[in-house]
């Protein structure tokens, strides 16, 4: 059964806000659990930018976090968690240290510099009005927050490129709720894990047909060798179950094989690929842990998909002129 809303709202206990950059194509989208929610993560591209996600460890302290962060901007954009931070603490949001509260808010960037002027970052202010735009009605997906400059298809050239952007979805088994949220900027193809045809990605040389990369590459068309950390998928997966931190982290590593299906190739040397996973605890549920993790990555894949069939073509003064799926598929 899949929730009328298909968001990761439909989880109980989250909120999510986007902010979008008017300037330029880029934000940062926030994840807010105010009442705390179990945590854990998994970092699989070789590229990653990333905050507090050590925290995380079933090995250290701190058993909850308050918030996620995702947000474009490269490292830059990592400065955009402060924000949040000073809109929980402003509402006593926080874990209890001393005189004061601190709020845990692990974060995650992708990189979107190249796509105009790479001086306009998502900073702390950004931050702080994805917090203020936060509610538990389904979230916008495409173009928007942190996938507001996401691309996707890049192995081959940034010239042959097409938009990413943020997509959700959710699926009901019994009792639980298991939701994703996902900014895809992937440097591989996006392919629909049902039929296994590219959706978006790298297109042939007059740019009007998708290539398909990976059959390029074995045909022996090579990379254009981009920069480390110039691309990125990044994103949260949440459920309503009762978790320990240890069992969160299996999730978000379960999580990754929902990209595995949905991009290739993926994990690469340009990618910073992570994914974080919380559990509100508010359905009461104890969950079987394989079926909990094997619907973690059916959503995340899911999500994926929706992130390039929501997204807008990019094009503009000083920006780069990219298709978006509905563009190819007319």
């Amino acid at each position: 059964m899949i929730p009328r809303a298909n968001s990761l709202t439909d989880v109980s206990g989250i909120k999510v806000g986007h902010y979008t950059d008017s300037r330029r194509p880029t934000g940062c989208t926030v994840v807010l659990t105010e009442g705390g929610a179990v945590a854990g993560v998994d970092v699989r591209g070789a590229a990653p930018g990333t905050r507090e996600t050590e925290l995380l460890s079933p090995l250290n302290a701190v058993e909850q976090v308050h918030a996620v962060l995702l947000a474009g901007g490269s490292a830059f954009g990592l400065d955009a968690a402060g924000g949040v931070m000073r809109w929980l603490e402003e509402r006593g949001v926080g874990v209890e240290v001393g005189p004061v509260r601190v709020p845990i808010v692990p974060a995650a960037i992708l990189f979107d510099l190249w796509v105009g002027d790479s001086r306009i970052r998502p900073g702390a202010d950004a931050g702080y009005a994805a917090c203020e735009a936060a509610s538990d009605a389904p979230e916008g997906q495409g173009s928007v927050g942190a996938g507001a400059g996401a691309t996707v298809g890049k192995l081959l050239g940034v010239e042959r490129a097409m938009k990413g952007g943020v997509g959700s979805a959710s699926i009901q088994v019994g009792e639980l709720t298991v939701a994703a949220l996902v900014a895809v900027n992937a440097v591989g193809d996006v392919v629909d894990p049902r039929t296994g045809a590219v959706v978006a990605g790298a297109r042939t040389d007059n740019g009007s047909e998708l290539l398909n990369t990976m059959q390029a590459l074995l045909r022996g068309e090579l990379p254009t060798h981009p920069q480390p950390g110039s691309a990125t998928t990044i994103g949260v997966v949440a459920t309503d179950a009762v978790l320990t931190k240890a069992q969160a982290n299996k999730i978000a590593q379960m999580a990754h094989d929902g990209l595995a299906r949905s991009i290739n190739p993926v994990h690469t040397m340009a990618d910073g690929d992570t994914i974080f996973a919380l559990a509100t605890g508010q359905s009461g549920a104890v969950p079987n842990l394989t079926l909990l993790g094997a619907v973690a990555a059916e959503v995340t894949a899911r999500a994926v998909l929706n992130a390039v069939l929501q997204a807008q073509s990019l094009e503009g003064p000083g920006l780069p002129t990219l298709p978006a799926a509905r563009d190819m598929a007319r």
